[in-house]
């Protein structure tokens, strides 16, 4: 090899992850600001310089992350869910195993975000803030707390909620989905929309394969400029934070501890409760011996942070150790990459009601209802990779009237929760898998049975 070559192999194994980058912010944010913090409690006049620096600085700097997430958060969700509905598709072809599918897709889902929700409410792990700590982070972010407040106060009957889910001008409610000023319920009619277009392209596949290969177009330009702003990220957390920690001192980074916990309980209730149940109940297995048979896509899950990297992992697991029928398997595991992220529904619950609770934004019953909603259809459209629920993040707390410029607080320890969700979406999909293969197997046995009878 030659010296030039050698040079360049040890750049590349030298190069610091992108997870690692953004840790690296979240540190050196958090230390920064707590020493401002301490620096601003002793003196008048560094607590004036702090706060220029803090507001005139930092902040603007972290807000050009944010526009450029914010930028193509409608195109890349209308695509995304499009596309993901698209990929269920044969749902319509395979009958009685799409229907199957679809029904544990759902119970799953709504379960986890049931769970996450639940435990926010009870935990409120982002309500220890005290009320002038929480006064002070809505009034630093009072444009965004204005919209929530003035939302709420015109809020809708549960007939005009659901009348506005189909809407009549889906353009003008994508304009005024980010905005807050759409007429109807904003990005949740987005998403509606998005799902009968799918569902209708499913049923023209011949006719519309133009339409779809401009919105795979309009979904790979949308993940590459959100791959623009994930280069941006360490220095937006690092900024972000500072802005946050050098008012809020170490309160702030307490309340990330207990939005850590909430998360990871909220994982391991459906990892060792729901899932067990489902395949006890639906699959008539034994948890402990399918957790043993699916580590190996576990560990990769863990470790790629990536549904669709562990994809043929788990396609090998399915076929040798839970010795699925492959024409099941394939269809329900393919599937499950992109529509059955469970993991990613939950946290995205989670995040949205901690970051209320944190700005002290109060949810209405119907605004909790929407944030529910939007989860399950997120975990539709969310990308299979790392980092691929921020942009959606990012939309729900437009909507629901919550600062977005939070998301910084979750996006430091968001690797080590991207890790052990995926592992959740990953698991989640072989207990899918197995469910549907397993009622399938005892329909195709009823069958002859009913008939010799």
């Amino acid at each position: 090899m030659s010296e030039s070559g050698a040079v360049t192999t040890i750049a590349t194994k030298r190069r610091i992850p992108l997870h690692t980058k953004i840790l690296i912010g979240l540190v050196i944010g958090a230390v920064a600001g707590l020493v401002a913090n301490f620096a601003a409690s002793k003196s008048p006049a560094s607590a004036e310089a702090i706060t220029f620096v803090a507001v005139n600085v930092a902040e603007p700097i972290g807000k050009v992350f944010l526009r450029l997430v914010i930028m193509v958060v409608v195109p890349l969700v209308f695509s995304a869910l499009t596309l993901g509905v698209m990929e269920l598709g044969d749902v319509r072809r395979l009958g009685r195993v799409g229907l199957r599918t679809l029904g544990f897709t759902l119970i799953l889902s709504l379960t986890s975000v049931a769970i996450g929700i639940g435990l926010v409410t009870l935990i409120k792990p982002g309500a220890s803030l005290s009320p002038a700590q929480q006064q002070q982070l809505s009034e630093r972010f009072a444009a965004q707390a204005d919209v929530s407040t003035g939302k709420a106060e015109k809020s809708k009957t549960v007939k005009d909620t659901l009348l506005d889910l189909l809407p009549e001008n889906p353009l003008q409610e994508m304009v005024g989905a980010v905005d807050g000023t759409s007429p109807g319920n904003g990005m949740l009619a987005v998403m509606v929309f998005s799902l009968i277009v799918g569902i209708a392209l499913t049923m023209t596949p011949d006719r519309t394969r133009p339409l779809v290969q401009v919105l795979e177009g309009v979904f790979d330009v949308s993940m590459t400029i959100i791959g623009f702003a994930m280069r941006l990220a360490p220095f937006a957390v690092a900024c972000l934070l500072f802005s946050v920690t050098s008012q809020m001192g170490l309160d702030i980074l307490l309340v990330l501890l207990r939005f850590v916990f909430t998360v990871l309980l909220g994982i391991g209730l459906q990892m060792f409760v729901v899932y067990p149940l489902l395949l006890v109940l639906a699959a008539r297995l034994k948890p402990v011996k399918f957790f043993r048979d699916v580590s190996e896509a576990i560990f990769t899950a863990f470790g790629t942070s990536s549904s669709n990297a562990t994809l043929p992992t788990s396609l090998r697991v399915a076929k040798e150790e839970l010795k699925l029928k492959p024409e099941v398997s394939q269809f329900v595991l393919t599937v499950g990459a992109t529509a059955n992220q469970n993991g990613t529904a939950l946290f995205e619950g989670v995040v949205v009601l901690f970051l209320a609770q944190v700005f002290g934004v109060e949810l209405t019953m119907m605004q909790q209802v929407t944030v529910v909603l939007m989860a399950v259809l997120a975990g539709v459209g969310t990308a299979g990779v790392p980092g691929g629920s921020i942009p959606l993040i990012i939309i729900v707390l437009k909507t629901v009237g919550v600062p977005p410029q939070g998301i910084a607080l979750v996006l430091g320890v968001d690797r080590l929760l991207d890790m052990c969700r995926t592992t959740l979406n990953v698991t989640g999909d072989l207990v899918l898998a197995a469910c549907v293969s397993r009622t399938e197997e005892r329909s195709e046995k009823a069958i002859p049975e009913r008939a010799l009878g």
